[in-house]
């Protein structure tokens, strides 16, 4: 094999082009060639990881089995690409500084004056050079966040000019992201922002090798002339990147357009790699867009304000609706609204098939969520908790069904007399929020006599969490007698990981986040199994429902 190589993902004009995809799908696209990748983002916030971040503002946090807690992008990463990734993947501009300024305080730097431009950018580089040698990848492919022009990236600009010099043009590639957008006034597409956005890129001395460009209309050849110009290109390497009808047929797309040959051809891989083979993601996209059943599932959930809050969760519910053959339609569920004295419960939550509670932190919009697991509780229809879901659904079964009311949380009641959960006894000493959770890939022990035992099919299984509050192993006896399966357990017994309710067609929840470890083309067990008891439930209602018109009409 050559020496690795390393692509850089920018973007310009605006945030939000898909930049995360678009690298996922270069991955995905190189992995198809036989070729080992490693993926890394590249964020400019000067937070040291995304631990301390509003969900609400910035979407979800990834975390990883080694305990990274991510940019949501590293989720896109891993379901593109089907691999975990780790620590190594996700650098931030405080992380950066923070090693920098340890360095420093040690006297690595003695007598010299520590600056961005050798200090900062060399330690990026190092950084990345590092998790590739690490990885043993073939190909890095690194993100760069935000925005080209941004004042908080420029040391990541300038770090990945550098690697261009050191590592020689067989070796380093750049693939810019621009958008186009529509005037509706004349009727056509602009590209002169793009084309600023390329100009504006080689003016920090990087040439872009790809621009790919972002519309939501179709482009015509005479824009891609204009924007091949202005990148010193040849037309074949600005690549249209219309709307997908799902972000699971990008690589199919860039590939369509020649991309994977580009980087081959850029690199001199072509007598190293394979023909791509995409038989099997063409399947997955063929499925997903096929018409199919729906079922409908309410995500009762504390954070509406934008989709990126929940992404894993989102994916790994549709990726099981995939697998049964049914498209899944998300019905948001406002946890805030729902937690009302006058919200009429009912009218609300009718008509939905199936429910998921995600995870989430603080008393906001908690009953609201205890009413929904009420409600699924009591009219057997499937739940799924993940996290909070499963916390919520302790201290719901406790309140109504062992008749503790004012069993709760001490996360968010300190001074209940029945703290049915409770902070981890380790935890009541930390002082710093960031990265004190408990965080990561953990093993549980799945009891053989339980429907989670029917999903998993093993005994002993492996789960990401990202937590500090715990079921109270003072109640276990009674949850147990009173229809609550603890059916995951810690390896030593001590912690609960994942309950389930007896005589119930689908009622788990875990302590863990299943929806980490979900594929597009291979949905969690959980997910699955979740999704099949919502069409095998809604059928017999189907039937049942049936039967009651034939009744009527006699």
């Amino acid at each position: 094999m050559h020496k690795r190589k390393y692509i850089f993902v920018t973007g310009g004009v605006l945030s939000g082009l898909g930049k995360g995809i678009t690298a996922a799908s270069v991955g995905n696209i190189l992995k198809a060639r036989g070729l080992k990748v490693f993926m890394q983002k590249l964020d400019q916030y000067i937070n040291f990881d995304a631990g301390t971040l509003n969900p609400g503002e910035h979407g979800e946090v990834f975390v990883t089995d080694d305990g990274a807690e991510t940019d949501l992008d590293l989720g896109h990463y891993e379901r593109f690409t089907d691999e975990n990734y780790s620590q190594d993947s996700s650098v931030m501009t405080g992380r950066v500084y923070s090693e920098i300024i340890a360095k420093e305080r040690k006297g690595d730097y003695l007598g010299k004056t520590v600056q961005v431009i050798p200090h900062i950018t060399d330690h990026i580089k190092q950084i990345i050079v590092r998790a590739g040698e690490k990885s043993g990848a073939d190909v890095m492919i690194i993100e760069v966040g935000g925005t080209v022009g941004d004042f908080e990236g420029m040391h990541f600009l300038e770090a990945i000019r550098q690697m261009h010099n050191d590592y020689g043009d067989d070796n380093v590639m750049y693939i810019h992201m621009v958008f186009l957008p529509w005037l509706g006034v004349t009727k056509e597409v602009k590209t002169r922002p793009a084309q600023y956005s390329v100009r504006e890129l080689q003016g920090f001395g990087i040439q872009p090798d790809v621009v790919g460009c972002r519309c939501d209309q179709q482009i015509d050849k005479p824009g891609l002339e204009k924007i091949a110009r202005a990148g010193n290109l040849p037309v074949k390497a600005v690549i249209p990147m219309e709307t997908a009808n799902t972000v699971y047929n990008v690589p199919i797309i860039l590939e369509n357009y020649g991309l994977g040959d580009l980087i081959i051809e850029k690199f001199k891989l072509q007598d190293t790699t394979k023909p791509a083979d995409f038989s099997e993601w063409k399947k997955l996209v063929s499925n997903i867009l096929v018409d199919k059943r729906q079922v409908n599932i309410g995500l009762v959930a504390k954070y509406t304000t934008m989709e990126d809050t929940y992404i894993s969760v989102l994916e790994a519910t549709k990726a099981a609706g995939w697998h049964h053959n049914v498209n899944v339609k998300i019905e948001w569920v406002d946890s805030e609204k729902l937690e009302k004295t006058d919200a009429n419960v009912n009218e609300i939550l009718s008509g939905l098939d199936g429910f998921v509670v995600p995870g989430g932190f603080g008393v906001r919009g908690i009953e609201g969520k205890l009413k929904a697991a009420k409600y699924a509780r009591e009219n057997q229809i499937p739940y799924l908790g993940l996290c909070l879901g499963m916390q919520v659904s302790v201290i719901e079964f406790a309140r109504n069904v062992l008749g503790r009311s004012d069993a709760h949380s001490t996360e968010f009641d300190e001074n209940t007399t029945n703290p049915v959960i409770h902070i981890m006894e380790y935890q009541k000493t930390v002082a710093n929020m960031g990265g004190t959770m408990r965080l990561g890939a953990y093993p549980c022990q799945v009891s053989p006599n339980s429907k989670a035992f029917e999903a998993y099919r093993q005994l002993s299984v492996s789960e990401r969490h990202r937590h500090r509050y715990e079921f109270n192993n003072q109640y276990r006896k009674d949850f147990e007698k009173n229809g609550m399966k603890l059916s995951g357990l810690s390896p030593d017994g001590q912690l609960v990981e994942m309950v389930e309710i007896e005589n119930h067609p689908f009622y788990i929840a875990s302590q863990f986040h299943p929806e980490f470890k979900s594929r597009p083309g291979k949905p969690h067990p959980l997910f699955r199994e979740f999704i099949g008891s919502v069409i095998k439930n809604t059928s017999l209602f189907e039937v049942n429902k049936s039967d009651a018109k034939e009744i009527s009409l006699i």
